[in-house]
């Protein structure tokens, strides 16, 4: 290879990981808003409606986003490759996909319309109740749409209906609705807020395809894509599936108080969460790109990237919100501070899951069926250590609460197996290392606790106002010394990043 094929190289794979920078740079500030608008409806939902309600919405929730995820049939990433491969125009690979989603939704509506046992097995379904699962057709939509765009590295269109629209609505809703009709106000919230987030996908969505023209629905196509997506939608099914099981299974033992403390509990962990996925729009273009040109070494390196930026991130923000866990749940109810347990596992769960998160985002596109396989075994995994553990909390007396924890140990101890056999799989399959971590996490993690530990002697209103931000000061000081370089640095860089 010349000097200025190699030249030309270098410079294209620092145009991805600038790329990627500005994707993740982008959504994570939108994580931030996210962060801003969710609180308050924890904070609504927990004190106006109380824990039972919330198990009850939890759960109903729980199935019509399931649902909503099989109906996607992969496309939130397979819809990257598909555009990638083709030489139709775009707007009607879109329009293939929105269909095809359209007729899975509408199969899904149908069915939990007919059972809508299956929402609230343990309460009897209102009115407003068996109109929820129409929400799937706008929940799929939204995701498809906001796909697309990504595939376009237009990562704010995604910013402004998943972290602005969608969490400002419910919790300006659910405040509404629980002066107008309590028993269906946080149904009616998150109806009204999935009908907003998908106008606020769809229109930008339109605006940077335009319409269709041409276009004629082809069935044995759209077949072929369904079945060809097939493992892939498995795949996010399960993925999803897993941060979702500890609540299904906990809904089997314990009561709906106990599963609204748990869901309070999710939540709120769940909020480091969004920070991996800031990278997922971005960082799926990005592969099949490089997996087109044959470029293995670039994609183990942009993967083991990614990891590290997430694993920073979200140790960071999981100590953050873990050692003042008392504190964050009783901002919610005196009632809610009993998950502190739960918490802390699940946010530890978050840290561990990073690797076989970021090392999925390339499987999915080379070997995707194995992937399929061992995610099959973290769930199976996963679903036996939570009934285990629930059993023997049980059998030794503790109070139901420590159910609550258990289903949260439970997910640590499946995502850490499949993190660690997901990323030895990728790096034998590219030829290359494929590795987030970085010893500087742990002496950031450990002064950062030291710091925090300090402030949990204070008040509490001290303890979070001026606890939360030391412990992230700290830690993120401690990053950025001793385990960023140059390529790291990057991630927050204002520059306009060069696109491939």
């Amino acid at each position: 290879m010349s000097g200025a094929e190699q030249g030309e190289r270098a410079a294209k794979a620092d145009g991805d990981i600038a790329a990627l920078a500005k994707g993740g740079r982008t959504n994570f500030l939108g994580f931030l808003l996210r962060l801003a608008a969710r609180l308050p409806f924890l904070f609504i939902a927990g004190r106006l409606y109380g824990a039972e309600s919330l198990g009850r919405f939890a759960y109903a929730i729980l199935v019509v986003e399931f649902a909503a995820q099989l109906a996607t049939l992969g496309l939130k990433r397979g819809l990257a490759a598909q555009l990638a491969r083709t030489s139709r125009p775009h707007a009607q690979v879109v329009a293939d996909g929105l269909l095809v989603s359209f007729i899975a939704s509408a199969a899904a509506v149908i069915l939990l319309m007919l059972f809508p046992e299956l929402m609230f097995p343990n309460s009897t379904a209102g009115e407003i109740d068996r109109l929820l699962p129409l929400i799937i057709f706008a929940v799929a939509g939204s995701d498809i749409a906001l796909a697309a765009l990504a595939y376009r590295f237009d990562i704010a269109s995604a910013v402004r209906a998943r972290s602005v629209i969608e969490p400002w609505t419910i919790s300006i809703t659910a405040w509404i609705f629980f002066y107008w009709t309590p028993q269906d106000g946080l149904i009616l919230s998150y109806i009204a807020s999935m009908a907003a987030a998908f106008v606020a996908s769809i229109w930008p969505m339109l605006r940077s395809y335009g319409l269709p023209w041409g276009w004629r629905p082809q069935p044995m196509k759209l077949a072929r894509m369904a079945r060809r997506n097939s493992p892939l939608a498995a795949a996010d099914a399960i993925e999803w599936g897993s941060r979702r099981l500890d609540l299904a299974v906990l809904g089997l033992f314990a009561s709906p108080a106990v599963v609204g403390i748990y869901y309070i509990a999710q939540q709120v962990a769940s909020l480091p969460q969004k920070l991996k996925t800031s990278f997922d729009p971005i960082l799926g273009p990005v592969i099949t790109r490089n997996l087109q040109e044959g470029k293995l070494t670039e994609i183990a390196r942009q993967v083991s990237q990614v990891g590290f930026w997430i694993i920073a991130a979200q140790t960071g923000v999981a100590l953050a919100l873990g050692i003042p866990g008392e504190g964050v749940m009783g901002l919610v109810g005196p009632n809610f501070v009993g998950g502190t347990g739960a918490l802390a596992f699940l946010l530890a769960a978050e840290v561990v899951a990073a690797t076989a998160a970021v090392s999925e985002a390339a499987l999915i596109y080379i070997a995707r069926h194995r992937n399929l396989m061992i995610s099959l075994a973290m769930l199976a995994l996963q679903a036996v250590l939570s009934v285990a553990l629930i059993l023997t909390a049980q059998a030794m007396g503790l109070p139901p609460l420590f159910q609550a924890a258990s289903v949260a140990l439970a997910l640590a101890l499946a995502l850490g197996f499949a993190s660690i056999v997901k990323a030895r799989l990728l790096s034998k399959l590219l030829g290359a290392p494929v590795n987030g971590w970085r010893w500087a996490l742990v002496w950031a993690a450990a002064v950062a606790s030291l710091v925090g530990w300090g402030f949990t002697k204070l008040p509490e209103w001290a303890e979070l106002a001026i606890g939360i931000p030391a412990i992230l000061g700290v830690y993120g000081w401690i990053i950025w010394r001793r385990g960023f370089g140059p390529e790291d640095r990057e991630l927050f860089r204002t520059r306009k990043a060069n696109t491939p």
